[in-house]
């Protein structure tokens, strides 16, 4: 029988394949029987500094979804931006303490693709070495993070 984490997830899932597939394609891995993790792809919008490069989310959610936020952090090429750690780690809000049940995966990958188009310049955070150092392979949701602002 599926948890109630599985049931929200198995329709997200449609619903990426259906409306999303060409701009957010969606891969489970096949050893991952529950579904819980996801692999979610994007590319830079046309118009920012980040057009046309490809990246990869990894979503690893818990059976308190949506509820709880998934963990969700860049794997493989890093965007060199203000709020994403060389870790793939991302400081973004809606990722923590402004998570709503209502959110969806599709509504991450689109604010996340729009917290990269709204920046200027490619840079690391200021504290990247340290943080990265730190973070170890802890979860992303272990930390306080600080929302210092909301524009690149």
């Amino acid at each position: 029988m599926l948890s109630r984490a599985q049931k929200r997830l198995q329709r997200e899932f449609e619903e990426m394949t259906r409306h999303y597939q060409d701009t957010f394609p969606v891969e489970i891995p096949e050893n991952d029987t529950n579904r819980m993790t996801w692999y979610v792809s994007f590319i830079g919008a046309e118009g920012s500094i980040f057009a046309g490069e490809r990246y990869t989310l990894e979503f690893r959610f818990s059976d308190n979804y949506p509820i709880e936020a998934p963990d969700v952090i860049f794997r493989g090429a890093y965007p060199h931006h203000e709020h994403v750690y060389s870790n793939g780690y991302i400081c973004l809000s809606i990722l923590y303490d402004d998570w709503s049940p209502s959110m969806k995966v599709s509504s991450v990958v689109m604010s996340i693709q729009s917290m990269l188009s709204s920046a200027t310049r490619k840079s690391r955070p200021a504290n990247d070495a340290s943080f990265v150092s730190y973070a170890g392979g802890r979860s992303p949701k272990t930390f306080n993070w600080i929302f210092e602002d909301e524009k690149c």
